[in-house]
């Protein structure tokens, strides 16, 4: 009989990531932590903090096994050449040194494949940043199987000084769990292990049956058709470009609250805002735009595990009326369709693009798809200010990769009381990232500004 905790086997929803990376540019997701201090960081000894750090996680010292046919999903395995130094490099901002600078090298990082033959991640130290908000920077790549936005957050909980982190709405962030290294499992115990998880689906079919209703709710029960159509939805090349947006988070929440609506609800407005500021100038006038937002399954307490746990919520957002009036539509929207169990959407689009994966067809799938135009992922990062070997955090990029036909996509991450918010485009497809980001900071402002005097 097959030792359960000796198999590691890759999620449902990480099999779906894994069967997702099919596109020009690879499924990663990342971040860029920037650093600054009374004094520089010494560089020296801060790689050798990130590199005790990085390896003290297990996850990051395990590569992914594709077991033979009928031995069910990969597993990770702990990988016996394991080398942190193919994994961790250190690197001098390149000219003009700036911010921009450093986050084309981010961008690069995150646009570059990771081999399938090593644990899926890479960090980049990146010194000498002629930025007064960070002189150093961290960037942090993992593959999307290896992670999810909540599962990367626990990682930059162990990479901080002290163990105490907490995010933006007072839960513990806890750091990855440590587990002792175990031996590569035996044929018949991957074969016992498979037929043991495959009588478990058996028995929570009656469940997910009862939870399909819910799962529909949180898709949007089909409502509306296909996304409007907009010249932001092509076929995606193989580059990507960045920019940032800052905004005052308690300022944020506010405004939000006094329409009945969240942060994610706020985001929504702006994101669709900025995108149909550019897109008039383009000639186009849609009344609506429809945005993805993942909804994470993990509960009011994540467990510090990595992997994906997470279903997506599309969103019809209205673009006409004043910034209140569409705040108040867009939260009645989220509203009905969130249900007191998150993320159950995941039961109907994980079987379906894994089906598609299979056939050979996601790709040509995702680079035609008319059911979304753009996709926003939000995440309650740290609430107080973090340091890293003694030296401050001073700002946390995030950074996701847009796929498909979907040629601009947002992430925000809140941290300290600031919300940062990633805008990233293909720039062969979408070269307004420059009009983008302006365009967002715009409709924040409009946003915090808001007249209610005809909200309703």
């Amino acid at each position: 009989m097959a030792d359960p905790s000796r198999i590691e086997r890759i999620g449902p929803g990480d099999l779906t990531e894994l069967v997702s990376d099919v596109g020009p540019v690879p499924l990663h997701v990342g971040a860029a932590i920037f650093l600054a201090g009374d004094v520089e960081p010494d560089p020296v000894a801060l790689q050798a903090v990130l590199t005790d750090r990085l390896t003290g996680i297990r996850r990051l010292r395990q590569r992914l096994s594709e077991p033979a046919l009928g031995l069910g999903r990969p597993y990770w395995l702990d990988d016996e050449h394991f080398d942190v130094d193919a994994h961790l490099s250190q690197v001098r901002c390149p000219t003009p040194g700036g911010r921009d600078a450093a986050m084309a090298l981010a961008v690069d990082a995150l646009t570059r494949p990771l081999p399938r033959s090593r644990p899926l991640w890479r960090a980049i130290l990146v010194t000498d940043i002629a930025d007064p908000h960070g002189h150093t920077a961290v960037v942090m790549v993992m593959h999307h199987v290896l992670a999810d936005g909540i599962g990367g957050l626990a990682v930059l909980a162990h990479l901080v000084d002290g163990a105490d982190v907490s995010d933006e709405l007072g839960r513990s962030i806890p750091t990855p769990c440590r587990h002792r290294a175990s031996p590569r499992p035996r044929t018949r115990e991957l074969l016992a292990d498979n037929v043991i998880e495959r009588l478990r689906c058996l028995r929570r079919v009656p469940q997910s049956v009862a939870d399909l209703p819910a799962a529909w709710a949180e898709l949007g029960r089909g409502t509306g058709g296909r996304a409007p159509r907009c010249s932001f939805n092509a076929p995606t090349g193989v580059r990507r470009a960045v920019g940032t947006v800052e905004v005052d988070l308690d300022a944020t929440r506010s405004e939000g609250r006094r329409w009945g609506a969240t942060v994610n609800d706020v985001l929504l407005v702006a994101t669709s805002g900025a995108l149909a500021d550019v897109l008039r100038t383009r000639g186009e006038f849609p009344s609506e735009l429809v945005i993805s937002v993942p909804v994470s399954a993990r509960g009011a307490n994540p467990d510090g595990e990595l992997g994906n746990q997470v279903g997506v919520m599309p969103v019809r957002v209205p673009l006409a009326g004043t910034p209140a009036q569409r705040l108040v539509s867009v939260s009645r929207s989220t509203r009905s369709q969130k249900s007191s169990v998150r993320g159950l959407s995941a039961a109907l689009i994980g079987p379906l693009f894994d089906v598609l994966a299979a056939i050979r067809i996601f790709r040509w799938f995702v680079d035609r798809q008319h059911l979304v135009n753009s996709f926003l992922s939000n995440l309650p990062g740290p609430s107080s200010p973090l340091r890293v070997a003694g030296a401050g955090v001073t700002t946390i990029v995030p950074l996701i990769v847009n796929t498909g036909n979907v040629g601009v996509a947002f992430v925000a991450l809140s941290y300290a009381g600031t919300l940062t918010v990633t805008i990233i485009v293909d720039p062969d497809l979408v070269p307004e990232v420059r009009e983008l980001t302006e365009a967002l900071n715009d409709q924040f402002q409009a946003i915090i500004a808001a007249d209610g005097s005809s909200a309703q």
